[in-house]
């Protein structure tokens, strides 16, 4: 019997509810950690980060001089996969970042001032993360990057060295989220924390998210598939592609094929049986995953908009004019969920959970603030002097309306 299971649609509703996460126990656990840190500052940071993270240095940051020794210690062709994906990122970024607008009413583009980008090197080191996390900032003219992650991974500091991230730091966990909210004499204030974690990252962004700005917080990853037909073979690697993730993954294929279900599920089993992450992508085939036998492609994108996935992968782009919800929507058969993590351009810092109900994935417009301008004439003060007045009159705020009056009135 295959991992994967194949379902009827009368299991939509049960396979499409996410298992609950609760960040109940991970909050009250690092609940006292933040309030730790921004009492006692640097003691306490460090104090966490040698009890969890195995610290043994004077300073949490990293030299430039070890940054510079890790590139090094880079292959020629990871140092060309760098500089090719920033460049794709770079581009991409540009496209997205909001333009000012002229005029007597209009907006000013200005870049925040401090950002700290969160970079994994758990199971999984993430130097695409530090891609995805500091080129936008860059572009959007951020002046203060900065970079943490627990584990010193050439990999990670090398590439900081290699995209011009001058502030490194050997941090993680929520001591590192609240190093960053509060600031601490070795670690600045940041006005926004951005990038993935574990739970107690999470939790921390969470309870810290009125001290400073986030981009979301991250639950476990996803991929929802949609296709009537297609390379079974293809489907498959995208779905462990997401599986080997983590055992909370979710992979699940919506498709009015049960030919394509059955030779999707064979291809799974074939696939993990050479796949050396197949120990995680196993759990959260068998746990998080399936596949869901639909009768049309117009309901699989419905059932879809309900998920609000955070990877939705369609055949053409058709489909589009359906889709309501969705972190990043990758179209056709040569767009695999993968080229998104690495090197296409757009962010793989996506939403989860349903929160692309809300939003979508991290941009460069998450770096600048949009400021608006007003220049009004006289002429222009008098025209709209009667609907103010009257509205602050309405409100009981006399000296607003006689703030207009002063200057209207011959």
């Amino acid at each position: 019997m295959a991992l994967l299971r194949i379902l009827p649609r009368t299991s939509a509703a049960s396979l499409l509810k996410r298992r609950a996460v609760s960040l109940d126990n991970a909050i009250e656990t690092v609940r006292p950690i933040l309030d730790d840190v921004r009492r006692n500052g640097d003691k306490a940071l460090i104090g966490y980060a040698k009890r969890f993270d195995n610290f043994d240095r004077k300073s949490p940051r990293v030299t430039a001089k070890e940054c510079a020794q890790a590139a090094t210690q880079l292959s020629p062709a990871f140092v060309k996969a760098v500089k090719s994906a920033a460049k794709n990122i770079r581009t991409f970024a540009k496209l997205q970042l909001p333009k000012p607008v002229p005029g007597k009413l209009g907006t000013i583009v200005r870049p925040l001032d401090t950002i700290a980008a969160y970079i994994p090197s758990g199971r999984y080191p993430l130097p695409s993360t530090l891609l995805m996390t500091t080129q936008p900032a860059q572009v959007a003219g951020v002046k203060n990057i900065c970079a943490t992650s627990p584990r010193f991974v050439n990999e990670i500091f090398g590439s900081a060295h290699l995209l011009g991230i001058q502030n490194t730091f050997l941090l993680g966990g929520a001591h590192a989220i609240a190093a960053f909210a509060y600031g601490t004499k070795s670690v600045p204030k940041a006005d926004r924390i951005v990038g993935p974690g574990n739970i107690y990252v999470a939790a921390a962004k969470k309870l810290l998210s009125g001290d400073v700005g986030i981009d979301f917080v991250a639950g476990p990853t996803e991929i929802l598939i949609i296709a009537a037909d297609g390379n079974p073979a293809w489907l498959a690697a995208d779905m462990l592609a997401q599986a080997e993730h983590d055992t909370d993954a979710s992979a699940i294929l919506l498709t009015t094929s049960k030919q394509l279900a059955e030779a999707v599920a064979l291809e799974v089993d074939k696939q993990l049986a050479t796949l050396p992450t197949a120990d995680v992508a196993k759990v959260s085939i068998k746990r998080n995953s399936a596949v869901l036998l639909v009768d049309s492609l117009e309901e699989a994108c419905e059932l879809s908009n309900r998920f609000a996935p955070e990877h939705l992968s369609i055949p053409n782009a058709k489909l589009l004019k359906h889709i309501q919800h969705a972190g990043g929507v990758f179209i056709g058969p040569h767009s695999p969920e993968a080229a998104g993590d690495y090197a296409s351009g757009p962010n793989h810092v996506l939403p989860t959970s349903g929160a692309a109900r809300l939003r979508g994935g991290l941009s460069a417009a998450d770096y600048v603030k949009v400021i608006t301008t007003q220049e009004l004439s006289k002429a222009d003060l008098a025209a709209i002097a009667p609907a103010v007045t009257t509205l602050a009159r309405a409100e009981g705020l006399e000296a607003h309306a006689r703030s207009i009056e002063v200057r209207t009135s011959k």
